[in-house]
């Protein structure tokens, strides 16, 4: 008996259903790169684009100078402008190396090294963050002058005050400043090799020279992430120009940049010029950057790593690196420091009349009066809400530019980003100004001028940039397969973000927002130009202060400053190790397997 062959009847598909959820997701992520392309224009694009804008059409604000004119691109190329210009290359590309050697020396041995008390590296790159160029300037030059520490100690400090107050000084001060930036990108990244490469080379009867040839590769995204940062902090850094190189005739670019605005009347076409060249100057490390990463592949986090030992460091080794922090931590924090707490507890420091005295008058004045609350707490509200923000749309960027196919919107963003941060601040604070201060605003309602929310987006603007660059090499190490596993399971898209890649990048959003909060704290360009009246920042009561020849005024609200966000960045990592879970630490670096 043959059985009869069953027609299986074919059921119309009912695509309906199927559809209702397709394009939810790209909807959402167009929703998202709306908002951060809108952001971009609000806080970078629109600003700095009208004020360069002036180096080609002078007449822009001015109707009474020509519309369109090419003098300031001749006064940017000429002169001491120019001269200014090739000092400040020279300057940077020099700092950005003494900043990337030393970044990535100190996350070797407080990442991959047994030696004790590493953990305190840690703290000093985060209390070396805190001090802005100025104040390292000035509590050297308080130890160096001729009537300062120093000298009232009986020693005679000129041979070395000559030798600071000059170009070797400038360098110095920019690679030290620029040290903090370079150990969070190489540090964060250092944390995510893992040890199957080694073990690979030391199988294959490698020397520990041969896992390191294996592992530098790896690093390359860091470590040209963290030359390409210093090297445009260097440029835009306007707190060396405006004191020590100024003080030694050394002209860089920034300072030619300050002398055109604040010159009567103001000359803002020539300062654009200058402008222009700052943000192509930016462009070396990204190009650097871009030839030497190209059609490569960095990501190796994946859900099965295991984690590096650390190396066990004995014998004559160990007293060399012991001495390569001890003598970094001195020259970078420990004079600087010093000059500006002796400035705080002293009397006529650096005068040539009366006797220097120990006293705590200028302390107790500062604690008595209102020169400190009010502007501790507005700029403490200020950065903290300038960390959050730049830490969500931080780490969106970050993203896009770790992508190893990038389309043109990407490589403009990234050059968006690298050169903005070669953008003095003071420069950005003119383009808020020019900006948000036009009527055809208030007559549409837009009253930004004048307020604090003005100076947030002057705040975001400036962090943004290298707060992404940071980003980039942890972004770039997680394989995109972690978060598909996720949605595999069922996860919806934030919760697979959540489960799968916030473990592996939470020390390093931690540590970007640490950075922003603390930067943010003492930042004075934008502040002087943007605080709205009744609310000073930080910053500005302190410059206010010195600026009345109260200088150890001055210097006891610094030390008071530091000290509290010393004491914020502290709290966060106790809360971190504390309520992080165990597996979150292995995957940062904080804890051993």
């Amino acid at each position: 008996m043959t059985a009869e062959p069953v027609l299986l009847e074919r059921t119309p598909v009912q695509p309906v259903e199927h559809r209702k959820h397709t394009p939810s997701q790209p909807k959402g992520r167009w929703t998202w790169g709306a908002v951060v392309a809108a952001l971009l224009a609000t806080v970078l694009i629109l600003p700095v684009l009208l004020f360069l804008l002036q180096a080609f059409m002078p007449g822009l604000f001015a109707p009474s100078g020509p519309l369109f004119s090419v003098s300031p691109i001749r006064y940017a190329l000429q002169g001491d402008s120019l001269r200014g210009m090739v000092d400040s290359l020279l300057v940077s590309v020099a700092s950005a190396v003494i900043a990337s050697a030393l970044g990535l020396l100190s996350a070797w041995i407080t990442r991959r090294t047994n030696l004790r008390g590493v953990r305190l590296w840690s703290v000093s790159m985060w209390f070396l963050l805190l001090v802005p160029t100025y104040m390292t300037t000035e509590g050297w030059q308080r130890l160096l002058e001729p009537a300062g520490v120093l000298a009232r100690a009986g020693l005679d400090p000129a041979p070395a005050y000559h030798l600071f107050f000059g170009p070797l000084g400038v360098v110095f001060v920019l690679g030290m400043s620029g040290l903090p930036f370079a150990y969070l990108a190489v540090s964060a990244t250092l944390a995510n090799v893992g040890a199957e490469l080694e073990d690979a080379a030391r199988v294959h009867s490698g020397t520990r020279m041969d896992s390191l040839r294996v592992v530098m590769p790896l690093m390359a995204p860091a470590l040209l992430s963290a030359f390409a940062i210093v090297f445009a902090e260097s440029m835009s850094d306007f707190g060396v120009a405006y004191t020590l190189a100024a003080n030694a005739h050394f002209p860089i670019a920034t300072y030619s940049l300050y002398t055109s605005i604040d010159a009567i009347p103001v000359n803002f076409p020539n300062a654009a010029a200058i402008g222009w060249l700052l943000v192509a100057s930016a462009l070396l490390p990204v190009y650097l950057q871009r030839r030497l990463t190209k059609s490569k592949s960095y990501a190796i986090v994946g859900g099965r790593r295991r984690f590096a030992r650390r190396s066990e460091i004995t014998g004559k080794t160990r007293w060399a690196l012991y001495a390569v922090l001890g003598a970094t931590f001195l020259l970078a924090i420990g004079v600087p420091v010093l000059g500006l707490v002796s400035a705080s507890l002293t009397r006529g420091l650096g005068s040539q009349i009366g006797a220097a005295s120990l006293t705590l008058s200028n302390y107790r004045r500062v604690f008595s009066s209102t020169l400190l609350g009010s502007p501790l707490r507005y700029s403490a509200w200020m950065s903290l809400a300038t960390a959050t923000a730049t830490i969500a749309f931080g780490a969106y960027l970050a993203r896009i530019l770790s992508r190893r196919e990038q389309g043109a919107a990407a490589r403009t963003l990234d050059l968006l980003l690298i050169g903005s941060v070669a953008l003095p601040g003071i420069v950005l604070g003119a383009g808020y100004i020019f900006t948000y201060n036009q009527p055809i605003l208030s007559d549409v309602g837009i009253n930004l001028y004048g307020t604090s929310k003005l100076l947030f987006l002057g705040y975001l603007a400036t962090a943004l940039p290298a707060t992404s660059r940071i980003l980039v090499g942890p972004l770039a190490q997680v394989q995109s397969n972690m978060t598909l596993a996720a949605r595999v399971h069922g996860a919806a898209p934030v919760r697979a973000w959540m489960q799968a890649v916030m473990p592996i990048l939470s020390r390093a959003l931690l540590s970007a927002w640490l950075l922003t909060f603390a930067k943010t704290l003492l930042e004075l360009p934008l502040s002087q130009l943007l605080y709205a009246p009744g609310s000073l920042p930080l910053s500005v009561a302190i410059n206010k202060l010195t600026a009345g020849y109260d200088y150890g005024g001055g210097a006891a609200m610094s030390v008071i400053a530091l000290a509290a966000a010393l004491v914020v960045i502290g709290v966060a990592n106790g809360l971190y190790r504390l309520l992080a879970p165990r597996g979150w630490q292995r995957m940062g670096g904080m804890i051993d397997d």
